[in-house]
């Protein structure tokens, strides 16, 4: 005779490391070595705030939000990559850190959209960040100006308005959209697409200076470039730069609306390989697909199939005749 037993997940275990004894704002944790402090921050139930941080790439310490203070240190660190050290003495809320990361909000706030990042009103409230102060906004770019602007040539202005990065989205395809209005140049999308996942290489930067922007080669429109919509760029994106066509629409139609969707993770069924897909869900409505950082096959990343194929199990024939849009090469507008 059998008994039934219940199945347990396997839960994959590394090798043991040693353990590191550090001070963080006054209590002692005790973390894995080789953690980074925003691991131990993490451990402990301690916030803080990341942008340009991705949990399946490695960090490229370009916001610098999330900088702390270490004891002994001249400068301050970003958490996102700096390893814990035996004794290390951190503070993530001294005004030495406060002051740096109201003034990184601030200058962010005054020359990006970030009306889609999630978590920056809070923060701006929370460092008393005022990005207004810089003065009125600049009016954004024609299309196309600032893909045209060579090094060493940026106006600097008259300081009259604060320069901004903002123009026109480049929807040049069926599937996602890119606007660059909300650009704050984390490098996340360049790694997505580069040698940390995709290899593809289809975007890299361009420019320099506050005139640097993502770019593809020789900036030919996105169906025209080695882009193979994975959208594996979309799924590390921070501030909603990039976006699927479904949510850019119903954004600006003002029917996006996070607090009625559901998610369901689900077993991507085109090929074996099992690829797990969450997908987003409002009104009936598939509006787009993500995919778990934490599963050990996909880290987060999909193909064409994975990410867009939704689109023809519900083909929602208003919203693409609304677009003008039809068949033909993924993306290109015909």
């Amino acid at each position: 005779m059998t008994t039934a037993r219940s199945r347990v997940a396997p839960v994959p275990l590394g090798l043991p490391r040693r353990l590191v004894d550090i001070t963080l704002d006054g209590e002692q944790v005790r973390v894995p070595e080789d953690s980074t402090i925003l691991d131990a921050c993490g451990s402990v139930g301690t916030e803080v705030p990341t942008l340009c941080y991705g949990d399946t790439l490695t960090p490229r310490n370009a916001c610098r939000v999330c900088v702390v203070e270490v004891a002994g240190a001249r400068t301050l660190a970003p958490a996102c990559s700096r390893k814990v050290e035996e004794g290390m003495e951190v503070l993530t809320d001294s005004p030495r850190v406060r002051h740096s990361r109201k003034l990184v909000l601030e200058l962010l706030g005054s020359s990006v959209d970030l009306s889609t990042t999630p978590g920056v009103t809070e923060w701006n409230e929370r460092y008393g960040a005022e990005p207004d102060r810089f003065g009125p906004r600049a009016e954004p770019a024609p299309l196309g100006e600032r893909d045209a602007r060579h090094a060493g040539e940026h106006d600097p202005g008259d300081g009259s308005a604060a320069a901004t990065v903002e123009q026109p989205a480049k929807d040049d395809n069926d599937l996602y959209v890119r606007d660059y209005a909300k650009c704050i140049m984390c490098y996340k999308c360049v790694d997505a697409c580069g040698e940390q996942w995709q290899n593809t290489f289809a975007i890299g930067v361009a420019g320099r200076g506050f005139d640097a922007r993502i770019s593809t080669e020789h900036d030919v429109a996105l169906p025209d470039s080695a882009c193979v919509y994975c959208g594996n760029c979309i799924e590390v994106c921070p501030t909603g730069a990039l976006s699927f066509t479904t949510e850019f629409d119903m954004r600006a139609e003002g029917t996006w609306d996070e607090s009625k969707q559901t998610q369901t993770t689900t077993v991507c069924t085109y090929c074996g390989v099992g690829c797990n897909v969450t997908l987003h869900v409002q009104e009936n409505e598939i509006v787009k697909v993500t995919s778990p950082h934490d599963n050990p096959v996909t880290h987060g990343n999909l193909c064409i199939k994975g990410r867009f194929g939704f689109q023809h199990v519900q083909r929602d024939g208003e919203r693409a005749d609304r677009r003008g849009r039809s068949g033909g090469r993924p993306g290109r507008m015909e």
